[in-house]
């Protein structure tokens, strides 16, 4: 599931996807926009928090300038496509918003707080993201974006549920005054100035019931656009369906859509949001002229030769330019140079056939330009790193002109990296030095190329960014982000890597050489582990390297860090990969360390079954403690006798997402009878589709019941059961150094057959027993546990290892 994937946007479409030009339709569109000089911010505090059905009206029917602001990028969610978590997951998902924001026209940004998972309170939510940053970050955003409404998902009062769901909506709403301010963050006027929004209003809706909310603004959103051939509704369907790591897919609406307002800062409209905000070309002085070329333009549009508004485009854009400099004329000129490159329909590319390059080492590049219609083009100049073409007096209709060039890239040439993972992260957010990044969605692309074209006489400059492009067999032509890599990366093992007493302590990495290399040296911790040279010699590829790091039963401390570098003081990496169909490749650095965590801890039973659910990381963990893991999809439990495994376990969610897991029930229910062990980790509920989901031997139901806090004490209600004895000790300190929470999903109205084992609660909260329920079923066990294996187990907590050995050893318990 698992392969490679970076980060980096096109004006023309999202990529990952087939580069395309935009029809005449939506040319149109971005003709009529020229007229509206709006905008509109919407804030909350995740990837798919937002109303995309607003945004969507917002942006293709009043045509303002509509953003999206999300707090965080959704680190600390849940995957239902893979087993990424943490940055992995936000990585994930900033993609899919991108990918949302191509469809419903909006802009997207996020400030630098890192979702640390479930808050049930504001408070914990702003303390963990340093309150006074993240509040640095808002403003800065509201400054350089220049908002006339800001627009929040949820209240300040706390019916959002979500701690970070109120904290986005405080943050806000300080920012909204904040940002007037001049004494507030006063770095910031280096670039820009204070902005005050005419108001700012909360996108209320009831919690109780359908109806609509006292006192509230209201606007119908549900209509339909000609121009695209979809109402809002369906565009804000396809948006929100981009969300597919958290299973946000959902079906085209259409119809009526009433959306509500309710104002909570600055001048209190009488019907709309938008009152005595001037949205035309009156708000600029000398804007009326052109606001008349602008609509004798819109009405001379030929759809069937878009590349005829060339000429009024180019005038438009003189008569721009001579307007005083400020934030509209700026964005304008931005716009009508886009209009006139798709007008045109001239075809620019830059691509190489690798995916990367390595710093000190050369590559291709090619270049291509196409008149596809016959304008009146020319192309002067491609500009890159130093490289320059000359002149080409006239492109001829619907012709290739392509150039070829090597180029080589500087040894000290910065290797491609996601702006707010170059330094290490505070425990609630990312840390950013250069001012100028924050808020932007995306990675700096490693390279940009120039091409100096002329339009009608009007020569402008066309920045597009080198890409990958490469042809698949089922998708076709793919372009994908191009990245810059060190001339020496390593392969490491799964994170953290886990020790059992007894085993071979070795440490196996592999290094890959980008680039010809005539020798390698590596080092970890100050020692040198790796020298290769005669092996080398003008040679790239994956080498693999092995060496002792402790003596045979020597001891290791509970966490030991092996650093890697190149030589001393020069850090080497690792690149993180990722890959998904819908989104484009993701490849990032990550400082070569490996974490290994000696776990003291006895196994009893060998053979594991393990049905696979949402994606998790729990059968990779399971293999570093010794056990056998066989995968068991609907096919391999439709044929497996079953008794052969000592545990079967099903992954997080694996109801959820395997209807035919009911088709099974039965045959589950037997193998535990009959003497077999059955572990359930936490589902989101035991409804799926028109059917109950059974689960269990005896009736459960799952609730929202969590303990959010990872520290939340844990009382032990019969620490003489198996579970705390077999074949290891379990007491309350192995519940200590968990990670972002304890548990999630509890089991409630638990029948009598089955013993609760753990009672804990977050603070404030009344304790619950449903963390984890056991039930002797025959002659086998049947657990479900909603605590956190999924995370404790990646993150090397010895606790959680011991906790699920015992698990797996009920039956053998005696």
């Amino acid at each position: 599931m698992k392969k490679l994937f970076l980060i980096v946007a096109v004006a023309l479409g999202h990529l990952g996807h087939a580069q395309l030009t935009p029809n005449s339709a939506e040319i149109y569109q971005g003709l009529k926009k020229l007229n509206v000089l709006g905008s509109v911010l919407y804030v909350a505090a995740h990837p798919d928090d937002e109303n995309t059905r607003l945004l969507s009206f917002y942006s293709q029917e009043k045509l303002f300038r509509t953003g999206y602001l999300s707090i965080t990028r959704g680190d600390g969610g849940q995957n239902l496509i893979g087993d990424e978590q943490g940055v992995d997951l936000g990585l994930i998902r900033t993609q899919e918003l991108l990918s949302a924001r191509a469809i419903d026209g909006a802009e997207q940004f996020f400030t630098r707080a890192f979702d640390f998972g479930y808050s049930k309170n504001p408070e914990e939510t702003l303390e963990k993201w340093n309150r006074e940053k993240i509040l640095s970050d808002v403003v800065w955003i509201i400054r350089k974006f220049q908002p006339d409404v800001i627009i929040t998902r949820f209240p300040v009062t706390g019916e959002g549920g979500h701690g970070h769901h109120t904290a986005s909506s405080i943050l806000a709403n300080e920012a909204f005054e904040a940002a007037a301010d001049p004494k507030k963050f006063p770095e910031q006027l280096k670039w820009f100035q204070p902005w005050k929004a005419k108001r700012i209003a909360w996108n209320s809706f009831n919690f109780n019931n359908n109806q609509a909310p006292e006192n509230a603004l209201k606007l119908d959103v549900g209509g339909f656009n000609p121009v695209l051939g979809k109402s809002y509704g369906e565009i804000a369907s396809e948006s929100r369906s981009q969300h597919k790591s958290q299973g946000f897919g959902v079906a085209r609406i259409r119809g009526t859509a009433w959306e509500y307002f309710t104002i909570t800062g600055g001048e209190k409209p009488n019907e709309d949001l938008f009152e005595d905000v001037v949205y035309s070309w009156k708000r600029i002085p000398g804007g009326a002229r052109v606001e008349k070329l602008l609509d004798e333009a819109i009405h001379a549009f030929n759809f069937v030769e878009p590349a005829a508004s060339l000429p009024r485009l180019a005038n438009i854009y003189k008569e721009i330019q001579l307007l005083k400099d400020g934030y509209w004329r700026n964005k304008k000129l931005q716009e009508v140079k886009q209009l006139m490159e798709q007008v045109s329909g001239i075809w620019i590319d830059a691509f190489t056939s690798h995916s990367t390059v390595a710093a000190g080492d050369s590559m291709k590049v090619n270049f291509v330009v196409n008149n596809r219609t016959g304008a009146r083009v020319k192309l002067n100049s491609i500009n890159m790193m130093g490289y320059k073409t000359a002149p080409v007096k006239a492109l001829a209709k619907n012709n290739n002109e392509i150039f070829q060039q090597t180029i080589f890239v500087p040894a000290d040439f910065t290797p491609s990296q996601p702006y707010w993972l170059k330094k290490e992260m505070a425990a609630g957010s990312f840390n950013v030095d250069d001012q100028e990044l924050i808020g932007k969605p995306d990675a700096e692309p490693a390279f940009k190329v120039q091409f100096n074209i002329e339009f009608e006489g009007l020569e402008l400059v066309i920045e597009k960014h080198l890409k990958y492009k490469y042809t698949d067999p089922v998708r076709g032509e793919l372009y994908q982000p191009f990245i810059v890599l060190p001339p020496v990366t390593l392969e490491l093992p799964a994170q953290p890597v886990v020790l059992v007493q007894g085993m071979n302590w070795k440490q196996k990495f592999e290094y890959v050489t980008q680039k010809n290399m005539d020798a390698v040296s590596i080092y970890s911790n100050k020692k040198l582990v790796l020298s290769k040279d005669a092996l080398l010699k003008g040679s790239r590829g994956k080498f693999e390297a092995l060496f002792d790091i402790a003596s045979p039963g020597g001891n290791l401390p509970e966490d030991h860090t092996w650093l890697y570098e190149l030589q001393p003081g020069t850090p080497a990496y690792q690149v993180q990969k990722i890959s998904y169909n819908h989104i484009p490749e993701i490849s990032y650095l990550k400082p070569a360390v490996v974490r290994n965590v000696f776990v003291r801890l006895k196994t009893a039973g060998k053979k594991i079954g393990y049905i696979a659910g949402a994606g998790d990381k729990v059968p990779g963990a399971l293999l570093q403690l010794g056990y056998e893991v066989t995968l068991l999809d609907d096919h391999e439990l439709s044929k497996n006798q079953l008794k052969s495994f000592d545990a079967i376990i099903s992954g997080v969610r694996a109801y959820n997402t395997n209807e035919w897991l009911n088709n099974h029930y039965e045959k589950l229910m037997t193998y535990v009878q009959e003497g077999g062990n059955l572990i359930v980790q936490y589902n989101t509920s035991n409804q799926i589709g028109p059917v109950r989901a059974k689960i269990g031997p005896y009736p459960f139901n799952i609730s929202r019941t969590r303990v959010s806090v990872e520290t939340a004490p844990v009382t032990l209600l019969d620490p003489a059961h198996p579970v705390f004895n077999f074949p290891n000790k379990i007491t309350a300190g192995d519940f200590e150094g968990w990670v972002q929470e304890r548990s999630i999903y509890h089991a409630a109205a638990v029948d009598p057959a089955f013993t609760s084992l753990i009672r804990m609660n977050d603070p404030g909260e009344k304790s619950d027993d449903g963390s984890l329920i056991v039930t002797k079923y025959g002659k086998g066990f049947f657990t479900y546990t909603g605590l956190v294996f999924f995370r404790q187990l990646p993150a090397g907590v010895p606790g959680a290892y011991k906790l699920m050995a015992n698990l797996i050893a009920l039956n053998a318990a005696k």
